[in-house]
């Protein structure tokens, strides 16, 4: 191995630690809330903030970090961001009360948007090899999903050796190592200045709204309709924000990026697809716990296929079929096997078997192994070397978008019919499967029309334009 690919080598392993900690931070709270509770004395109604405040930072400043990035450097943002992330993890592990805890999550998701936001961004501008830069994304697209998986495995196990304080403490030598190594590895870039693009009031807009939008989604179980004013307000706040770059002289979010198909169209197929998982992620966790009755580990280790399905084929299959046959035809490939999974859902039974009834989605959910790569590749193929940082901003915002909605939706149908079919005298068992189902109904609508949306939109361009495209960034001077 080169030199060179070595030090591209390191890059991409900084770069995935740093997803991986994002990843990580956002699900292995969760197993350790009861102790979290215990512990600090927060009350009920508190106690979801431990995951809202990290979520509202995080999805909220993913597309300004994106573009500052751009304007003052995609390392130092990348730098800045990870030392702010440690930083709070250090004060979250020694928080001795809800106040306390609550804004070191808050300080935690405003880090993990400023270094993950222009991660896609580095790793565009250092891959600039078609080959390579597919089988980058293969092993990024890997983290994440690894990430995603071992999550509340980890929470649990730190918790109940350690204490719920180490969750938190074992992202400060983590995130050590990757800054020391990120000063020696990540290539430099000067940025294209702040005059390049420094539109305060659109800043303000975009933030404000992101983050009332996101609060809007995670209040909705609480606050019922009335969180649609907070998602009209938004609404409101995002148009205002979209006319304003339309007419200010130096746009914090030039809007040349949307009129790509390829982005403007990976974007969507994104949200739609994010939001129809939640189903896969977290639904047909539940109904093992609540219905089939599995514990803990048996939830854990009856999904591991799947886990270990996505990993196989994101870090091995993709990139090879994604350079052969290109990442649309990747990409509507892996839509149809997770169309397939959840049809397979829509008539799980009551009394479902694990062999016949759940093993069959576990192997087909191996489409995700596919589709999440081939997305990232779309959704950065017309990124340019002066705004790489904010279109891997974008895609990162409508990643999270998707997963909100997601959450919010399934979840609210799901415990609608929960609630008709109890009150029509179904048992609880019966209930929550037929609530289940219909989840995994809506998510196979979605999933659906993800599929028409890239069959559509992501129309096959022509060699000429992807000869262009593979062109649009330019590669970074690498520090060897």
């Amino acid at each position: 191995m080169s030199r060179i690919s070595r030090s591209r080598l390191l890059v991409l392993g900084v770069l995935s630690a740093t997803m991986l900690m994002t990843v990580l931070d956002g699900s292995i709270v969760t197993v350790a809330m009861p102790a979290i509770q215990r512990d600090l004395g927060f009350a009920p109604a508190e106690l979801s903030w431990t995951v809202n405040a990290y979520l509202i930072a995080y999805g909220g400043l993913l597309l300004l970090a994106g573009r500052l990035g751009d304007l003052i450097g995609r390392r130092a943002m990348f730098l800045a961001g990870n030392v702010v992330f440690v930083a709070a993890s250090l004060l979250a592990g020694a928080a001795t009360g809800p106040g306390m805890l609550i804004g070191a999550r808050f300080l935690q998701g405003v880090g993990s948007a400023m270094a993950s936001a222009v991660v896609l961004g580095i790793l565009v501008t250092t891959f600039t090899d078609a080959g390579e830069r597919a089988k980058a994304i293969g092993v990024f697209s890997f983290t994440g999903a690894a990430g995603a998986s071992l999550g509340q495995v980890i929470g649990g196990v730190l918790t109940d050796a350690l204490g719920w304080n180490y969750i938190f403490f074992i992202n400060v030598p983590i995130g050590v190592v990757t800054i020391v190594l990120a000063l020696r590895a990540l290539p430099a870039d000067r940025g294209l200045g702040l005059s390049a693009g420094a539109d305060a009031v659109g800043a303000l807009l975009v933030t404000a709204g992101l983050m009332l939008g996101i609060y809007a989604v995670v209040q909705i179980e609480r606050y019922g309709p009335r969180s649609l004013w907070f998602g009209a307000a938004s609404l409101v706040l995002l148009a205002a924000f979209l006319v304003r770059q339309a007419t200010a002289r130096t746009p914090l979010m030039p809007l040349r990026i949307l009129r790509s198909r390829a982005v403007a169209g990976a974007n969507l197929v994104q949200v739609l697809t994010l939001g129809a998982m939640f189903a896969f992620q977290v639904v047909v966790a539940l109904f093992m716990q609540q219905v089939l009755r599995y514990g803990a580990l048996d939830t854990g280790l009856a999904m591991l296929p799947a886990a270990l399905s996505i990993a196989g084929v994101s870090l091995f299959a993709s990139p090879r079929l994604s350079t052969r046959f290109g990442a649309r035809a990747v990409l509507l490939g892996g839509l149809v096997l997770l169309i397939g999974a959840m049809a397979w859902l829509t008539r799980v039974p009551v009394d479902a078997r694990y062999v016949t009834d759940l093993l069959p989605v576990m192997v087909l959910i191996m489409g995700g192994g596919l589709v999440l790569p081939a997305l990232t590749t779309l959704g950065m193929s017309d990124a340019r070397s002066d705004d790489a940082g904010l279109v891997s901003g974008v895609f990162n915002t409508t990643q999270q978008v998707g997963m909100a909605a997601g959450v919010a939706l399934l979840s609210t149908v799901a415990a609608s019919r929960t609630e008709g079919l109890l009150a029509g005298g179904a048992s609880e068992a019966v209930a929550l499967t037929g609530g289940y189902r219909l989840a995994f109904t809506v998510s196979l609508a979605l999933l659906a029309g993800a599929l028409v949306v890239a069959y559509v939109v992501l129309r096959r361009r022509s060699a000429q334009h992807r000869a262009g495209a593979e062109q649009a960034v330019e590669p970074q001077p690498e520090r060897v």
